[in-house]
């Protein structure tokens, strides 16, 4: 039986495809130690990955796919993806990116951009058939888009509309089929997971011996079907623990465990504290608003009930909280979308909401009626006082005072240790967008790194927050002996950002040739609360204690 996917396949093939222009924007032979050009980042076009070699996992917004040389990766527009590479040394792939246009049926002659994926229906992972010749076809466009000549760039088009002329001949949904059954396993475990699952029953599903499941269950996800059946239910635990007032009882037997003791010995085990603790923890659902305030809480040592999420825009509370906080809003363009936000919130009921002043009178007012909301004051006051007008709000004032505290003391150890460790070294931070590179300082960098950390700035300004435009020459002229790189994830600056290491002026600089260049990322940088900037300190250590150049 035909499915859905193929359907949309066929169908865009034979009535569609002959219309159809693939514009190649550029194409890049990726290492796994490029390290920066594989993190996760925001694309405004159409990316085709093929792997040459190795292994990794593509996260393309929330699914993640194990990376295989018998097939593409397709990540459509204003979507996010990322690469982790299994070894940095062995994985290897080519990064294309590209629009596709047909020719609009309303205005003839008028190119229309193929952007949604029932118009282009080839997303994520897709299987083919002899997928050495797309690393064939790879190599000579690749080869062509490298010359200087005008038409030879015209014969890597040419080329890049031949290889998608084998790809559409080669989709094997058959094998796609069979590559997909550990997939079906595990939508198996997640749909079934306060079952009594076995090993043999997921063998089943995936048609394969039950001892090749297991191997090939833990080769692929680098961790065990038994394992992430628990995972998946000391999840579910925990937004039970935070959604009602059920007994611990209840909750283990919603979850699979029928002797409440043992779940409570397994849930410690995986979350560190026993569920009781951590119910007590959740006893209010607060609801973070914008993405500052969760590090707020966390520093009040409280976790969110609903908060805006995503594993770009804000990685580290996702990679490290998605479990713990069962509402996830969106964190992308929330100016834009922050209608979708409130209803969200409606339907989730918090007791209490936590903004930022920044919201609009609109946003204010439906706020307010969905709960008592303290809107934080984010330009007029700084980051403690925030910190401690939460606190209060909250009954967690001494709490507040604590982490104040232990936080002064850790940034006087760090200061000490690199002071020792730096003595006069100036320091120079540049941010790079697009194809502009500009001296940087944000409200977080000036707090911590200049004021709090004492960092010597190679550029000297009155202004405590800048973004001034900078030529490599003028870089030259400041002097600096280590420079603090924070590249936009997109593949424009990424591209710009591995031409201008390739220049002379660039290789001329005096942190560049002592190897004293170090990237940043804007999670933590650019995040203004108490959790990024303990964070901050923590890179800064682990930066600049020893040589890790970009």
């Amino acid at each position: 039986m035909m499915s859905d996917r193929q359907a949309l396949f066929q169908e865009f093939t034979e009535h569609v495809m002959a219309d159809v222009i693939f514009k190649l924007r550029d194409i890049a032979w990726v290492k796994g130690d490029e390290h920066e050009r594989l993190r996760q980042q925001f694309t405004n076009a159409h990316i085709l990955l093929v792997v040459t070699g190795g292994r990794g996992r593509l996260r393309l917004e929330n699914v993640e796919h194990q990376l295989r040389q018998d097939a593409i990766y397709v990540c459509p527009p204003m979507s996010t993806f990322g690469i982790d590479p299994d070894s940095v040394d062995d994985l290897r792939m080519y990064v294309l990116r590209f629009d596709v246009f047909m020719e609009s049926r309303k205005r003839k002659r008028h190119l229309r951009a193929l952007r949604e994926e029932h118009e282009f229906p080839l997303v994520g992972e897709v299987s083919v058939r002899s997928a050495g010749q797309l690393v064939m076809h790879c190599d000579s466009i690749a080869e062509q888009w490298q010359q200087d000549g005008g038409i030879d760039r015209y014969r890597s088009q040419i080329l890049f509309q031949e290889l998608w002329y084998h790809i559409a001949k080669s989709v094997d949904f058959t094998a796609q089929d069979s590559a997909t059954a550990l997939e079906r396993a595990r939508a198996y475990m997640e749909e079934h997971y306060s079952q009594n699952i076995t090993i043999e029953q997921l063998a089943r599903i995936a048609e394969v011996s039950p001892k090749y499941f297991v191997d090939l269950y833990k080769k692929t996800y680098g961790v065990s079907a038994m394992d992430y059946v628990t995972e998946l239910r000391i999840s579910r635990a925990k937004q039970l623990m935070a959604q009602s007032h059920a007994k611990l009882r209840e909750i283990a037997h919603q979850v699979g465990y029928s002797d409440e003791f043992y779940f409570s010995r397994k849930f410690k085990k995986e979350v560190g504290v026993s569920p009781t603790v951590y119910m007590k923890s959740r006893n209010r659902k607060i609801a973070a608003y914008r993405a500052p305030l969760i590090g707020q809480m966390l520093a009040l040592k409280m976790i969110p009930y609903a908060a805006p999420l995503h594993p770009k825009w804000t990685a580290y509370y996702h990679q490290n909280y998605r479990y713990d906080i069962p509402v996830h809003l969106s964190a992308f363009r929330q100016n834009e979308n922050w209608k979708a936000n409130i209803e969200m919130l409606q339907e989730a009921r918090p007791d209490v909401i936590l903004s930022l002043d920044k919201a609009n009178a609109q946003e204010r007012e439906q706020l307010g009626r969905i709960a008592p909301t303290l809107f934080v004051p984010f330009e007029a006051l700084g980051w403690r006082e925030q910190l401690q007008m939460i606190g209060d709000f909250l009954g967690e004032s001494a709490e507040a005072e604590h982490w104040l505290a232990a936080y002064d003391e850790k940034l006087g150890r760090a200061r000490d240790g690199l002071r020792q460790k730096l003595g006069d070294e100036k320091f120079l931070i540049l941010r790079v967008f697009k194809h502009e590179l500009a001296v940087h300082c944000n409200r977080s960098m000036n707090d911590v790194f200049y004021n709090g950390l004492q960092m010597n700035p190679a550029y000297v300004t009155q202004a405590k927050v800048y973004d001034q435009p900078v030529t490599l020459q003028e870089v030259a002229a400041l002097d600096p002996d280590r420079i603090l790189l924070l590249v936009c994830q997109e593949a424009e600056t990424l591209e710009h950002f591995r031409l201008l290491k390739l220049s002379v002026h660039w290789q001329d600089l005096k942190a560049v040739r002592n190897n004293r260049t170090h990237l940043i990322t804007s999670d933590p940088w650019r995040e203004y609360s108490a959790m990024a900037h303990e964070r901050i300190i923590n890179q800064c250590v682990k930066l600049l204690s020893g040589d890790r150049p970009c």
